[in-house]
């Protein structure tokens, strides 16, 4: 597979994408504006002991993106999960440009075939305004995370956000850059 460069996306698969969707405007050919990277962190209940749980999952983010994460903050108290406004709930990444190419290309090539009974990515995950998520159940499929380093194993979120406003467009585009969607359910 050829390395993906938004120079590789401008002359190989742009010019093909425009005639596969019978475009006949340049601009109207969709592509990749961003990658956001995202997970919550619920336990451990205490504050204190929660910071530096998030403090170590930022890191492995800032290792898996090649950026440095953002810690997300609750907006509001909910005294039944034990939470105040400001406590740390999540950390985010939301990658552009050269770094997004990169994370694609590493996501594709190198974290998606160590997925255990990997058999395709979902063709329902489309919120019907051409923007693509999906789940990790492993961040320890990427080859940055050191598996004796990690206090557990955590889910994450992937949203692959597209200038397209169609979900056929999107996948056309997606599809075209390689990921590998399920077969059974075309």
């Amino acid at each position: 597979m050829q390395y993906l460069t938004k120079q590789y996306y401008q002359e190989e698969i742009k010019p093909k994408l425009q005639k596969e969707l019978g475009l006949v405007n340049a601009f109207a050919v969709p592509k990749l504006t961003k990658i956001i990277i995202n997970t919550g962190v619920t336990q451990p209940v205490d504050p204190k002991a929660r910071k530096t749980v998030v403090d170590n999952v930022a890191e492995q983010f800032t290792q898996i993106a090649g950026q440095k994460s953002q810690i997300t903050l609750a907006k509001q108290s909910i005294s039944g999960f034990k939470l105040r406004q400001g406590d740390p709930v999540g950390v985010a990444v939301t990658l552009r440009g050269e770094r997004m190419w990169n994370f694609l290309q590493k996501l594709i090539v190198v974290a998606l075939p160590r997925v255990k009974d990997f058999r395709g990515l979902s063709l329902t995950a489309f919120d019907g305004r051409g923007n693509y998520s999906m789940g990790i159940d492993e961040q320890i499929i990427f080859p940055e995370i050191n598996y004796d380093k990690i206090d557990r194993v955590r889910s994450l979120q992937i949203n692959i956000v597209t200038s397209s406003t169609d979900d056929k467009h999107a996948f056309a585009l997606l599809e075209m850059l390689g990921l590998p969607f399920a077969k059974e359910n075309k």
